[in-house]
C-alpha cells in the first residue's frame, strides 16, 4: 500500500485512479534485498497502454506562484533527489527488465492559481492543485549534478530541467 499520509503521493494515486489506469502501489515501509544489496522502494508500478510500463518514484515539491513583476523564486522547478533514489531506481529497472522504465515524477503542489503556472494539466485533490512533471531516469541522470555532499543529494539545473521534463501524460 502506498503511504497515503504523504499528500503528494496520495494526489498522484488519485490522478491515476481518475484516469482509470492500472497501477500497483509499492510498500515503502520495507527495503527489498537482492543478494546483499538493500534497495530503497519506489512508489508505483504503472501499467502503460502506450509503451514501457513505469516504475515511478514520486517526489513532492512546492511550486511557487509566478506573479508578474515579482522576483522569481528559486524554488520553481525544484528537482533534487538523493543518490540512493537514483541508484535504487536504476537497480529496480534492471530487476524488472525489458518492458519497464524508471521515471521520476515531480508532484508539484501549486502555490498560486493554475492559470499562472507553466503547466498545461492541473489535478485537483483535497482542495489543492498539483501538476505532475515526469522525466525518465536516464534523462535525469544526464542532467544531474551534485547538490549536497553532506546529504548525498543531486539536482538538475533549473533551465535544462524545465526543458527536459514532460507532463506525466507523455509517459502514460
Amino acid at each position: 500500500m502506498a503511504n497515503r499520509s504523504v499528500h503528494y503521493e496520495a494526489a498522484f494515486e488519485n490522478y491515476l485512479r481518475a484516469l482509470a489506469l492500472p497501477y500497483v502501489p509499492v510498500d515503502e515501509a520495507k527495503k527489498a534485498t537482492f543478494g546483499k544489496i538493500l534497495l530503497k522502494s519506489f512508489d508505483f508500478v504503472v501499467y502503460s497502454g502506450r509503451g514501457a510500463n513505469l516504475l515511478v518514484d514520486v517526489k513532492g515539491r512546492k511550486f511557487p506562484d509566478s506573479v508578474a513583476g515579482k522576483r522569481k523564486s528559486t524554488r520553481a522547478w525544484e528537482n533534487w533527489v538523493t543518490r540512493e533514489d537514483i541508484e535504487s531506481l536504476k537497480k529496480w529497472e534492471e530487476v524488472f527488465g525489458g518492458g519497464f522504465r524508471a521515471i521520476l515524477v515531480f508532484a508539484y503542489w501549486l502555490q498560486g492559481p493554475a492559470s499562472r503556472s507553466p503547466f498545461e494539466e492541473v489535478h485537483f485533490f483535497k482542495e489543492k492543485q498539483y501538476a505532475f512533471a515526469a522525466i525518465g531516469l536516464d534523462d535525469y541522470i544526464a542532467l544531474a549534478r551534485p547538490r549536497s555532499r553532506k546529504w548525498q543529494t543531486l539536482d538538475a539545473p533549473t533551465t535544462e530541467f524545465s526543458r527536459a521534463v514532460k507532463d506525466i501524460g507523455y509517459f502514460l
